[in-house]
């Protein structure tokens, strides 16, 4: 995975998965999954004002985002887990709608991650 790409630092996942490649086309594969999902589950919990429900998948996304060293979508996503945590919805909308955007870049970025592979 020599290539590089703009979002994703792929040291982190080479380092994760110890040089292993289907390890880490497994992982890509995984993430590319889960994406819609984090995007979707996060826009429902925000809109139903689930604010404990949106915290934890943000917390999830965040872990997941950072296998592929994605830090500022992480950082975001931690801020929307604190102010979710916190129970404070403001701001919140503005930082869904960048991870949205951030998110489906990178899973445009890891489809072209697995042609590599």
């Amino acid at each position: 995975m020599e290539k590089q790409f703009q979002k994703i630092k792929t040291e982190q996942l080479e380092s994760i998965s110890s040089g292993d490649k289907d390890f880490e086309k497994e992982l890509v594969e995984i993430f590319l999954k889960q994406i819609p999902s984090f995007i979707s589950n996060m826009k429902l919990f925000f809109a139903e004002n689930q604010l404990a429900n949106l915290a934890k998948e943000a917390h999830t996304a965040k872990s997941s985002a950072l296998i592929f060293g994605l830090t500022s979508t992480g950082d975001t996503l931690k801020k929307i887990q604190l102010l979710a945590e916190n129970g404070k919805n403001e701001n919140l909308s503005e930082l869904l709608t960048i991870v949205e955007a951030e998110l489906n870049n990178t899973a445009n970025q890891l489809q072209e991650l697995l042609r590599a592979c």
